[in-house]
Protein backbone atom coordinates (compact mmCIF):
# COMPACT_ATOMS: atom_id res chain seq x y z
CA UNK A 1 0.00 0.00 0.00
CA UNK A 2 1.16 3.10 -0.85
CA UNK A 3 1.99 6.00 2.03
CA UNK A 4 -0.34 8.70 1.59
CA UNK A 5 2.45 11.14 0.53
CA UNK A 6 2.51 8.74 -2.46
CA UNK A 7 -1.26 9.44 -3.80
CA UNK A 8 -2.52 11.89 -5.07
CA UNK A 9 -4.37 14.44 -3.88
CA UNK A 10 -8.97 14.57 -4.91
CA UNK A 11 -11.91 15.98 -2.90
CA UNK A 12 -15.22 13.70 -3.21
CA UNK A 13 -18.53 14.62 -3.70
CA UNK A 14 -21.79 12.46 -1.55
CA UNK A 15 -24.60 12.08 -3.61
CA UNK A 16 -27.35 9.94 -1.00
CA UNK A 17 -30.03 9.53 -2.90
CA UNK A 18 -33.45 8.12 -2.39
CA UNK A 19 -32.40 5.05 -4.17
CA UNK A 20 -29.04 5.13 -4.88
CA UNK A 21 -25.86 6.09 -2.83
CA UNK A 22 -22.96 7.95 -4.91
CA UNK A 23 -19.22 8.79 -4.11
CA UNK A 24 -17.26 10.80 -6.90
CA UNK A 25 -13.96 11.62 -6.77
CA UNK A 26 -11.86 15.09 -8.58
CA UNK A 27 -9.04 16.05 -9.02
CA UNK A 28 -7.60 19.30 -8.82
CA UNK A 29 -8.02 20.13 -12.60
CA UNK A 30 -11.77 18.64 -12.71
CA UNK A 31 -10.91 15.22 -13.91
CA UNK A 32 -13.34 12.81 -12.04
CA UNK A 33 -10.71 10.03 -11.47
CA UNK A 34 -13.22 7.71 -9.92
CA UNK A 35 -17.08 7.26 -9.16
CA UNK A 36 -18.88 4.69 -7.14
CA UNK A 37 -22.68 3.87 -6.59
CA UNK A 38 -24.73 1.42 -4.72
CA UNK A 39 -28.22 1.00 -3.52
CA UNK A 40 -29.48 3.08 -0.30
CA UNK A 41 -29.38 1.17 2.90
CA UNK A 42 -33.17 0.69 3.24
CA UNK A 43 -35.20 -1.56 5.67
CA UNK A 44 -36.97 -4.14 3.93
CA UNK A 45 -40.13 -3.33 6.13
CA UNK A 46 -40.61 0.25 5.72
CA UNK A 47 -37.69 1.81 3.79
CA UNK A 48 -36.37 3.60 6.84
CA UNK A 49 -32.62 3.95 6.67
CA UNK A 50 -30.15 3.36 9.18
CA UNK A 51 -27.78 6.40 9.13
CA UNK A 52 -24.88 3.91 10.57
CA UNK A 53 -25.49 1.51 7.65
CA UNK A 54 -25.18 4.67 5.52
CA UNK A 55 -21.99 6.13 6.94
CA UNK A 56 -20.10 2.54 6.48
CA UNK A 57 -21.47 2.11 3.00
CA UNK A 58 -20.39 6.05 2.05
CA UNK A 59 -16.49 5.19 4.09
CA UNK A 60 -16.68 1.84 2.17
CA UNK A 61 -17.08 3.37 -1.41
CA UNK A 62 -14.79 6.46 -0.49
CA UNK A 63 -11.81 3.58 0.37
CA UNK A 64 -12.33 1.98 -3.02
CA UNK A 65 -12.64 4.81 -4.93
CA UNK A 66 -9.04 5.82 -4.11
CA UNK A 67 -7.71 2.56 -3.52
CA UNK A 68 -4.22 3.34 -3.13
CA UNK A 69 -3.68 6.14 -5.63
CA UNK A 70 -5.93 8.67 -4.02
CA UNK A 71 -5.92 10.80 -1.12
CA UNK A 72 -8.82 12.57 0.38
CA UNK A 73 -8.28 16.44 0.87
CA UNK A 74 -12.12 17.89 1.01
CA UNK A 75 -15.20 16.12 1.17
CA UNK A 76 -18.79 17.35 0.92
CA UNK A 77 -22.18 15.30 0.72
CA UNK A 78 -25.50 16.48 -0.69
CA UNK A 79 -28.84 14.58 -0.90
CA UNK A 80 -31.99 13.88 0.41
CA UNK A 81 -33.99 17.32 1.46
CA UNK A 82 -36.28 15.94 4.36
CA UNK A 83 -35.07 13.02 6.17
CA UNK A 84 -33.48 12.73 9.28
CA UNK A 85 -32.58 11.42 12.69
CA UNK A 86 -32.12 11.94 16.54
CA UNK A 87 -28.55 11.75 17.94
CA UNK A 88 -27.51 11.15 21.41
CA UNK A 89 -24.51 12.92 23.31
CA UNK A 90 -22.21 10.81 21.02
CA UNK A 91 -23.67 11.19 17.52
CA UNK A 92 -25.20 7.42 17.57
CA UNK A 93 -28.30 7.71 15.79
CA UNK A 94 -31.63 7.51 17.99
CA UNK A 95 -34.55 6.54 15.48
CA UNK A 96 -34.21 5.39 11.99
CA UNK A 97 -34.59 8.01 8.92
CA UNK A 98 -38.28 8.37 8.23
CA UNK A 99 -38.45 8.32 3.92
CA UNK A 100 -39.51 12.03 2.49
CA UNK A 101 -42.08 8.99 0.40
CA UNK A 102 -42.90 6.88 3.62
CA UNK A 103 -47.14 6.71 4.14
CA UNK A 104 -46.98 7.04 7.76
CA UNK A 105 -46.23 10.66 7.10
CA UNK A 106 -49.72 11.02 5.81
CA UNK A 107 -51.43 10.69 9.41
CA UNK A 108 -48.82 12.61 11.04
CA UNK A 109 -49.40 15.84 8.80
CA UNK A 110 -53.03 15.42 9.20
CA UNK A 111 -52.30 15.90 12.61
CA UNK A 112 -50.36 19.11 12.00
CA UNK A 113 -52.08 20.55 9.38
CA UNK A 114 -54.99 22.51 11.09
CA UNK A 115 -52.29 24.30 13.62
CA UNK A 116 -49.90 25.29 11.12
CA UNK A 117 -49.99 29.13 10.47
CA UNK A 118 -49.05 29.96 7.23
CA UNK A 119 -45.80 31.81 7.09
CA UNK A 120 -44.80 34.29 4.46
CA UNK A 121 -40.92 33.44 4.49
CA UNK A 122 -41.55 29.81 4.53
CA UNK A 123 -39.22 28.03 1.80
CA UNK A 124 -41.24 25.39 0.99
CA UNK A 125 -44.81 24.19 0.36
CA UNK A 126 -46.78 22.52 3.53
CA UNK A 127 -46.90 19.07 2.88
CA UNK A 128 -46.24 15.40 4.27
CA UNK A 129 -42.76 15.12 2.92
CA UNK A 130 -41.22 18.27 4.97
CA UNK A 131 -38.80 17.85 7.57
CA UNK A 132 -41.58 19.30 10.27
CA UNK A 133 -43.49 15.78 9.82
CA UNK A 134 -40.16 13.92 10.48
CA UNK A 135 -39.62 15.90 13.30
CA UNK A 136 -42.85 15.37 15.13
CA UNK A 137 -42.83 11.64 14.09
CA UNK A 138 -39.59 10.77 15.66
CA UNK A 139 -39.95 12.75 19.45
CA UNK A 140 -42.58 10.42 19.54
CA UNK A 141 -40.54 7.38 19.04
CA UNK A 142 -38.85 5.02 22.35
CA UNK A 143 -35.45 6.57 23.16
CA UNK A 144 -35.98 10.18 21.62
CA UNK A 145 -36.01 11.60 25.20
CA UNK A 146 -32.23 11.15 25.44
CA UNK A 147 -31.60 12.93 22.05
CA UNK A 148 -29.33 15.66 21.84
CA UNK A 149 -29.78 16.82 18.29
CA UNK A 150 -31.73 16.54 15.08
CA UNK A 151 -29.32 15.90 11.77
CA UNK A 152 -30.46 15.51 8.61
CA UNK A 153 -29.18 12.21 6.94
CA UNK A 154 -27.74 13.89 4.41
CA UNK A 155 -25.72 15.79 6.92
CA UNK A 156 -25.81 12.95 9.45
CA UNK A 157 -21.40 11.62 7.95
CA UNK A 158 -20.57 14.40 7.76
CA UNK A 159 -21.06 15.39 10.93
CA UNK A 160 -20.01 12.11 12.38
CA UNK A 161 -16.46 13.26 10.84
CA UNK A 162 -16.64 16.73 11.88
CA UNK A 163 -17.28 15.11 15.22
CA UNK A 164 -20.13 18.20 15.41
CA UNK A 165 -23.82 18.21 14.19
CA UNK A 166 -25.28 20.81 11.90
CA UNK A 167 -27.45 21.61 9.27
CA UNK A 168 -26.99 22.82 5.47
CA UNK A 169 -28.99 25.73 4.74
CA UNK A 170 -30.20 23.89 1.85
CA UNK A 171 -31.54 21.47 4.04
CA UNK A 172 -33.40 23.69 6.87
CA UNK A 173 -34.87 25.27 3.64
CA UNK A 174 -36.68 21.87 3.29
CA UNK A 175 -37.79 21.89 6.52
CA UNK A 176 -41.18 24.22 6.60
CA UNK A 177 -40.03 26.11 9.53
CA UNK A 178 -37.49 27.79 8.30
CA UNK A 179 -37.54 31.80 7.55
CA UNK A 180 -36.04 32.01 3.85
CA UNK A 181 -35.41 36.10 4.60
CA UNK A 182 -34.18 36.53 8.40
CA UNK A 183 -32.37 32.73 8.08
CA UNK A 184 -34.00 31.90 11.52
CA UNK A 185 -35.89 29.11 12.41
CA UNK A 186 -39.87 30.40 12.77
CA UNK A 187 -40.20 28.91 16.47
CA UNK A 188 -43.94 28.14 16.61
CA UNK A 189 -43.56 25.39 13.83
CA UNK A 190 -40.42 24.60 15.57
CA UNK A 191 -42.46 23.42 18.86
CA UNK A 192 -45.16 22.05 16.73
CA UNK A 193 -42.66 19.61 15.25
CA UNK A 194 -39.55 18.90 17.27
CA UNK A 195 -40.74 20.90 20.27
CA UNK A 196 -37.52 22.88 21.34
CA UNK A 197 -34.89 24.75 18.85
CA UNK A 198 -32.61 23.15 21.11
CA UNK A 199 -32.67 20.13 19.26
CA UNK A 200 -31.93 21.99 16.26
CA UNK A 201 -27.88 21.87 15.36
CA UNK A 202 -26.21 25.29 14.24
CA UNK A 203 -27.26 25.95 10.33
CA UNK A 204 -24.16 26.06 7.64
CA UNK A 205 -24.06 27.90 4.59
CA UNK A 206 -23.03 25.43 1.43
CA UNK A 207 -19.78 25.92 0.86
CA UNK A 208 -18.74 26.15 4.55
CA UNK A 209 -16.06 24.19 5.86
CA UNK A 210 -17.73 22.32 8.96
CA UNK A 211 -14.55 20.95 10.50
CA UNK A 212 -11.52 18.51 10.11
CA UNK A 213 -12.05 14.88 8.87
CA UNK A 214 -12.02 12.04 11.87
CA UNK A 215 -12.34 8.59 10.79
CA UNK A 216 -10.36 5.62 11.99
CA UNK A 217 -11.67 3.63 9.03
CA UNK A 218 -10.59 6.25 6.80
CA UNK A 219 -7.36 6.29 8.48
CA UNK A 220 -6.34 3.20 8.59
CA UNK A 221 -6.79 3.08 4.71
CA UNK A 222 -4.91 5.49 4.26
CA UNK A 223 -7.18 7.57 2.22
CA UNK A 224 -7.48 10.81 4.59
CA UNK A 225 -5.15 13.15 4.27
CA UNK A 226 -3.45 14.88 7.24
CA UNK A 227 -5.79 18.41 6.99
CA UNK A 228 -8.57 16.75 5.34
CA UNK A 229 -12.10 19.25 6.13
CA UNK A 230 -15.89 18.25 5.63
CA UNK A 231 -17.43 20.70 3.73
CA UNK A 232 -20.93 21.35 4.00
CA UNK A 233 -23.23 20.29 0.97
CA UNK A 234 -27.12 20.58 1.16
CA UNK A 235 -30.04 19.71 -0.95
CA UNK A 236 -29.39 17.64 -3.95
CA UNK A 237 -30.33 19.27 -6.96
CA UNK A 238 -29.68 22.36 -5.79
CA UNK A 239 -25.89 20.86 -5.45
CA UNK A 240 -26.14 19.78 -8.42
CA UNK A 241 -27.57 22.67 -10.27
CA UNK A 242 -24.80 24.85 -9.19
CA UNK A 243 -21.99 23.02 -10.34
CA UNK A 244 -23.77 23.52 -14.22
CA UNK A 245 -24.28 27.47 -12.97
CA UNK A 246 -20.38 27.49 -12.69
CA UNK A 247 -19.90 25.89 -16.04
CA UNK A 248 -22.38 28.56 -17.76
CA UNK A 249 -23.15 31.42 -15.37
CA UNK A 250 -27.09 32.07 -15.27
CA UNK A 251 -27.66 29.03 -16.76
CA UNK A 252 -30.75 26.09 -15.28
CA UNK A 253 -30.38 22.41 -14.82
CA UNK A 254 -33.14 20.44 -15.60
CA UNK A 255 -32.86 17.13 -13.75
CA UNK A 256 -35.28 14.01 -15.02
CA UNK A 257 -35.28 11.28 -12.88
CA UNK A 258 -38.32 9.90 -10.30
CA UNK A 259 -39.50 13.56 -10.50
CA UNK A 260 -38.65 16.59 -13.15
CA UNK A 261 -36.76 19.34 -11.14
CA UNK A 262 -35.93 22.73 -12.65
CA UNK A 263 -33.57 24.50 -10.65
CA UNK A 264 -31.55 27.28 -11.10
CA UNK A 265 -29.53 30.42 -9.18
CA UNK A 266 -31.34 34.05 -9.13
CA UNK A 267 -28.61 36.96 -8.16
CA UNK A 268 -32.08 38.35 -6.53
CA UNK A 269 -31.54 38.04 -2.91
CA UNK A 270 -34.89 36.96 -1.82
CA UNK A 271 -38.07 35.40 -3.51
CA UNK A 272 -41.00 34.64 -1.89
CA UNK A 273 -41.81 31.02 -2.74
CA UNK A 274 -45.01 30.68 -4.84
CA UNK A 275 -47.27 28.01 -5.13
CA UNK A 276 -44.73 26.21 -8.16
CA UNK A 277 -41.61 27.76 -6.82
CA UNK A 278 -39.92 26.63 -3.65
CA UNK A 279 -36.95 28.88 -2.41
CA UNK A 280 -33.48 28.47 -1.04
CA UNK A 281 -30.53 30.05 0.00
CA UNK A 282 -28.31 30.98 -3.30
CA UNK A 283 -25.10 29.03 -2.94
CA UNK A 284 -22.05 30.53 -2.36
CA UNK A 285 -23.92 34.23 -3.20
CA UNK A 286 -26.11 36.25 -1.41
CA UNK A 287 -28.73 35.26 -4.11
CA UNK A 288 -31.62 32.56 -4.07
CA UNK A 289 -31.73 29.06 -5.31
CA UNK A 290 -35.26 28.82 -7.14
CA UNK A 291 -36.53 25.23 -7.87
CA UNK A 292 -39.65 23.73 -9.35
CA UNK A 293 -40.65 20.16 -9.40
CA UNK A 294 -43.07 18.14 -11.59
CA UNK A 295 -43.87 14.28 -11.55
CA UNK A 296 -42.80 12.06 -14.02
CA UNK A 297 -42.42 8.29 -12.70
CA UNK A 298 -45.69 8.50 -10.89
CA UNK A 299 -47.71 9.04 -13.77
CA UNK A 300 -45.56 7.12 -15.78
CA UNK A 301 -46.52 3.99 -13.86
CA UNK A 302 -50.09 4.95 -13.87
CA UNK A 303 -50.41 4.84 -17.36
CA UNK A 304 -48.00 1.52 -18.05
CA UNK A 305 -50.63 -0.45 -15.88
CA UNK A 306 -52.10 -0.99 -19.53
CA UNK A 307 -49.73 -3.03 -20.63
CA UNK A 308 -49.57 -2.18 -24.47
CA UNK A 309 -49.79 1.70 -23.91
CA UNK A 310 -46.63 0.68 -20.99
CA UNK A 311 -45.33 -1.13 -23.67
CA UNK A 312 -45.25 1.60 -26.17
CA UNK A 313 -43.90 4.43 -23.75
CA UNK A 314 -41.15 2.25 -23.85
CA UNK A 315 -40.71 2.09 -26.96
CA UNK A 316 -40.71 5.85 -27.49
CA UNK A 317 -38.67 6.75 -24.91
CA UNK A 318 -35.92 4.34 -26.33
CA UNK A 319 -36.56 6.01 -29.81
CA UNK A 320 -37.57 2.81 -31.04
CA UNK A 321 -41.07 4.12 -32.17
CA UNK A 322 -42.58 7.33 -33.27
CA UNK A 323 -45.20 9.39 -31.47
CA UNK A 324 -48.58 10.01 -33.34
CA UNK A 325 -50.42 13.61 -32.97
CA UNK A 326 -51.51 12.31 -29.59
CA UNK A 327 -48.07 13.98 -28.51
CA UNK A 328 -50.12 17.78 -29.08
CA UNK A 329 -53.31 16.51 -27.66
CA UNK A 330 -54.25 17.38 -24.29
CA UNK A 331 -56.27 14.29 -23.37
CA UNK A 332 -53.85 13.18 -20.29
CA UNK A 333 -54.18 15.09 -17.06
CA UNK A 334 -51.11 14.18 -15.08
CA UNK A 335 -51.66 13.33 -11.46
CA UNK A 336 -51.60 16.29 -8.92
CA UNK A 337 -49.17 16.73 -5.83
CA UNK A 338 -50.35 15.17 -3.04
CA UNK A 339 -51.28 12.37 -4.47
CA UNK A 340 -54.34 12.88 -6.63
CA UNK A 341 -54.53 10.66 -9.51
CA UNK A 342 -53.65 11.12 -13.27
CA UNK A 343 -56.56 10.45 -15.99
CA UNK A 344 -57.88 10.76 -19.69
CA UNK A 345 -59.85 13.12 -20.55
CA UNK A 346 -63.31 11.73 -22.20
CA UNK A 347 -62.11 12.09 -25.69
CA UNK A 348 -58.68 9.77 -25.21
CA UNK A 349 -58.17 7.34 -27.99
CA UNK A 350 -57.97 4.15 -27.17
CA UNK A 351 -54.84 2.78 -29.70
CA UNK A 352 -51.74 1.84 -27.09
CA UNK A 353 -49.77 4.24 -29.26
CA UNK A 354 -52.23 7.45 -29.39
CA UNK A 355 -52.03 7.32 -25.43
CA UNK A 356 -48.61 6.61 -25.15
CA UNK A 357 -47.79 9.49 -27.07
CA UNK A 358 -50.83 12.08 -25.02
CA UNK A 359 -48.95 10.80 -21.44
CA UNK A 360 -45.51 11.41 -22.64
CA UNK A 361 -46.40 14.95 -24.73
CA UNK A 362 -48.32 16.07 -21.19
CA UNK A 363 -45.68 15.22 -19.21
CA UNK A 364 -43.21 17.50 -21.79
CA UNK A 365 -45.33 20.02 -21.56
CA UNK A 366 -45.06 20.15 -17.73
CA UNK A 367 -41.80 20.55 -17.65
CA UNK A 368 -41.49 23.12 -19.55
CA UNK A 369 -43.95 24.85 -17.62
CA UNK A 370 -41.62 24.34 -14.92
CA UNK A 371 -38.91 26.08 -17.01
CA UNK A 372 -40.92 28.93 -17.67
CA UNK A 373 -41.71 29.53 -14.14
CA UNK A 374 -38.00 29.30 -12.88
CA UNK A 375 -36.77 31.67 -15.92
CA UNK A 376 -39.32 33.94 -14.54
CA UNK A 377 -36.97 34.15 -11.72
CA UNK A 378 -34.52 35.38 -14.01
CA UNK A 379 -32.58 38.35 -15.31
CA UNK A 380 -31.84 36.86 -18.15
CA UNK A 381 -32.58 33.92 -20.89
CA UNK A 382 -30.85 31.06 -19.40
CA UNK A 383 -29.46 28.20 -20.96
CA UNK A 384 -31.00 24.65 -19.95
CA UNK A 385 -28.96 21.76 -19.61
CA UNK A 386 -30.43 18.32 -18.90
CA UNK A 387 -29.50 15.50 -16.63
CA UNK A 388 -30.82 12.53 -14.49
CA UNK A 389 -32.24 9.33 -16.11
CA UNK A 390 -34.49 10.09 -18.52
CA UNK A 391 -31.38 12.36 -20.39
CA UNK A 392 -29.84 9.06 -21.60
CA UNK A 393 -33.16 8.36 -23.34
CA UNK A 394 -32.94 9.60 -26.80
CA UNK A 395 -36.65 9.46 -28.12
CA UNK A 396 -38.03 11.63 -24.99
CA UNK A 397 -35.18 14.11 -25.23
CA UNK A 398 -36.40 13.74 -28.97
CA UNK A 399 -40.26 14.38 -27.41
CA UNK A 400 -38.72 16.91 -25.10
CA UNK A 401 -37.37 18.94 -27.94
CA UNK A 402 -40.95 18.47 -29.99
CA UNK A 403 -43.12 19.67 -27.51
CA UNK A 404 -41.30 22.66 -26.11
CA UNK A 405 -39.14 23.86 -29.22
CA UNK A 406 -36.34 24.10 -26.71
CA UNK A 407 -32.81 23.40 -27.50
CA UNK A 408 -31.53 20.17 -25.59
CA UNK A 409 -28.10 20.21 -23.93
CA UNK A 410 -27.53 17.00 -21.82
CA UNK A 411 -24.88 16.81 -19.56
CA UNK A 412 -22.70 13.69 -20.25
CA UNK A 413 -21.74 13.49 -16.60
CA UNK A 414 -24.54 11.07 -14.70
CA UNK A 415 -23.47 12.15 -11.42
CA UNK A 416 -24.31 15.89 -11.33
CA UNK A 417 -25.27 15.82 -7.91
CA UNK A 418 -21.97 14.32 -6.72
CA UNK A 419 -19.84 16.16 -9.12
CA UNK A 420 -21.47 19.42 -7.77
CA UNK A 421 -20.40 18.78 -4.16
CA UNK A 422 -16.97 17.70 -5.39
CA UNK A 423 -16.99 20.95 -6.62
CA UNK A 424 -18.46 22.99 -3.72
CA UNK A 425 -15.36 20.84 -1.95
CA UNK A 426 -12.49 21.62 -4.27
CA UNK A 427 -13.79 25.69 -3.72
CA UNK A 428 -13.81 25.17 -0.39
CA UNK A 429 -9.73 24.19 0.23
CA UNK A 430 -8.66 27.06 -3.03
CA UNK A 431 -9.01 24.82 -6.15
CA UNK A 432 -10.18 25.75 -9.17
CA UNK A 433 -11.48 22.78 -11.15
CA UNK A 434 -12.70 23.49 -13.90
CA UNK A 435 -16.64 22.28 -14.31
CA UNK A 436 -17.00 21.74 -17.74
CA UNK A 437 -13.92 19.23 -17.50
CA UNK A 438 -16.18 17.90 -14.53
CA UNK A 439 -19.17 17.66 -16.34
CA UNK A 440 -18.08 16.00 -19.63
CA UNK A 441 -19.14 19.37 -21.42
CA UNK A 442 -15.55 20.02 -22.19
CA UNK A 443 -12.50 17.39 -23.68
CA UNK A 444 -11.17 15.46 -20.41
CA UNK A 445 -7.74 16.58 -19.72
CA UNK A 446 -5.64 12.93 -19.41
CA UNK A 447 -4.71 12.30 -16.14
CA UNK A 448 -1.44 11.18 -15.11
Amino acid sequence: MRSRDDRRPVVCGVDVGSTNVKVLALDARGVVVGRRSQATPRSAVDAAVDARALLVAIEDMVVDVCADRYVVDAVCAAGVGEDGILVDDDLTPITSALAWFDPRRAAVFADLAGRLTPHPNSCVADDAARTIVGWRWAVDQPGAARARSWLALTDYAASAWAGTTFMSDGLAARTAAWDGRTRRWVEERVALGIGTAALLPPVRRAGDVVGGVVSDRLSRAGVIGDDAVVVAGGHDHPIGGWGVHQMDDGSVLDSMGTAEIVVAQSPAPFLERSADVDVAPGILSTGTTVLSVEELARNVAWAARDAEVGAAMNALVAGDREPDEFLHHPVFVPGTRGGGLPTYTGDAPAAALSRASSVLGALAASGELALRRIGAQLPSAARVYSAGGWSRSPGWIAIKATVTRREVTVIPEPQVTATGAALLAARAIGWDPSPSVALGMAAEISAV
